[in-house]
């Protein structure tokens, strides 16, 4: 049976853009007047493995008994008897508005699954709405722009996750699930020209893949190569040095550097070589901060060990470097291999798989805020002028990488040196090393404290 999911939400918020990006085509009409829409429109979407029929509706709007903007809310409310699934829509950059609050009890009161969106979330412009949707007590909301095209994989795997849950429900026999633990791990090999990255690729694919040589800059595009290491699939992305920015030259580097770059954007877990007779030169650094940056995880690989005479010993100041060198990411696994002679291999791959699966881990909101009050008797805010900054309320919105957000109602007082504080205490008691952390500190109380006096 196909899963039938209604787009809903107050007039203006995006909802037949987002219908057409889901379905792939320009179905619906699209224009900045609220309430264009008025009869609701179907379109047949595949989300992942799920086959859906998706409803666009007219905006939900308080309206006199008889008026068209009456007519238009009974087609939407007859959409969300006939749905199986409702996605909530509201606007991130208005933020919540009191129309969201009283449509919101209406989805919930519907007893169908929610999944709450945000859309416009293009840039930093719709963070604060983002935020404040948790407030509404339909779960965590999934930052999207349907206009840019943006958190639409999140958004899918949301619904295709929903659909099969509520098939298994019915005993209908699922299609091939596309799990995420199913799908190929992305990993990126990355690094200064010449440190071994074609080399090291060939190694852990078994075979000569890529051509090597003693000359830098042989490899020039980002190839993909489908693999698979003890049952796991994987897809490897071997890139192009990556040089300083003011020695590239323009043309054909130009475009490698490019590309190795979106190859860092695209993939989950990233792979810096360095060259264990060079180690950690100043480029190196900036590709780890780089990768930081694009919140990927990250594991440093140090290639021709077999080069190395005291091993143990230069191991061991290799480590006290790389926590001197990059504090933006703690615990950083350092593997030593010898691509040429496929030694370290096995150990690179388990702690490649490690930081993944601490890249997509979610914590508990309790966890958090049992640590968060612990935090703060061990170590208390500081007080601004004399008035004590008290964190209220913290919770995990996202994973990949893992992002936090803490409410104060004196945010913006927090020092820096506190914010960090929070950040290594987190990794620390969760054991999240090698992984970005983003912590962000938001204005306000906590937003299910409404949410809980209501029941």
């Amino acid at each position: 049976m196909v899963t039938k999911i209604a787009i809903v939400g107050r007039p203006n918020v995006g909802k037949s853009t987002l219908f057409n990006r889901l379905t792939g085509r320009r179905l619906a009409l699209v224009h900045e007047t609220p309430g264009l829409t008025r009869d609701r429109r179907e379109g047949d979407a595949e989300v992942g493995s799920a086959k859906v029929r998706l409803m666009d509706t007219a905006g939900l709007e308080q309206a006199g008994a008889g008026s068209i903007e009456a007519r238009m809310q009974g087609q939407t409310e007859s959409a969300i008897s006939d749905a199986d699934i409702l996605l909530f829509v509201i606007d991130a950059r208005t933020g919540v508005v009191p129309a969201d609050e009283v449509f919101a009890d209406l989805v919930r009161t519907s007893g169908k699954p929610v999944i709450l969106a945000a859309n416009k979330c293009e840039g930093r412009s719709g963070q604060d709405g983002l935020y404040e949707a948790y407030a509404l007590g339909l779960g965590d909301p999934i930052a999207i722009s349907a206009e840019h095209n943006e958190g639409m994989s999140e958004l899918a795997r949301a619904l295709e996750v929903a659909s099969v849950a509520l098939g298994e429900a019915r005993g209908e026999e699922p299609d091939d699930k596309d799990d995420e633990e199913d799908k190929p791990m992305r990993i990126a090999v990355v690094g200064r020209p010449n440190a071994g990255k074609s080399t090291l690729v060939n190694a852990l694919v078994g075979a000569e893949r890529m051509i090597t040589g003693p000359e830098a800059g042989i490899t020039r595009d980002s190839i993909a190569i489908e693999m698979e290491w003890k049952g796991r699939e994987v897809r490897l992305f071997d890139t192009a040095g990556l040089r300083k920015k003011a020695r590239v030259e323009a043309g054909a580097e130009k475009l490698s550097v490019g590309d190795a770059l979106r190859a860092i954007r695209f993939a989950e877990v990233v792979v810096l070589l360095v060259d264990a007779q060079v180690p950690f030169e100043k480029q190196d650094l900036q590709i780890a901060d780089l990768i930081a940056q694009e919140g990927r995880a990250l594991v440093v690989a140090v290639n021709k060990w077999d080069l190395v005479s005291d091993k143990k010993e230069f191991l061991k100041e290799l480590n006290i470097e790389i926590e001197r060198l990059v504090p933006q990411v703690r615990g950083v696994p350092l593997i030593p291999v010898s691509a040429l002679q496929s030694k370290g291999l096995d150990k690179l791959m388990n702690a490649i798989f490690k930081v993944y699966e601490t890249w997509n881990r979610r914590l508990p909101t309790a966890a958090l805020n049992r640590w968060l009050e612990e935090a703060q008797e061990r170590h208390p805010p500081p007080a601004v002028r004399g008035k004590r900054i008290r964190l209220r309320f913290m919770t995990q919105p996202n994973a990949r990488p893992p992002t936090f957000v803490v409410f104060s109602s004196r945010a913006d007082k927090l020092p820096e040196s506190y914010r960090r504080y929070l950040v290594q205490g987190l990794r620390d008691a969760f054991d999240m090393m090698a992984v970005p952390i983003r912590l962000t500190m938001r204005k306000g109380a906590n937003p299910y404290a409404r949410n809980r006096a209501r029941s």
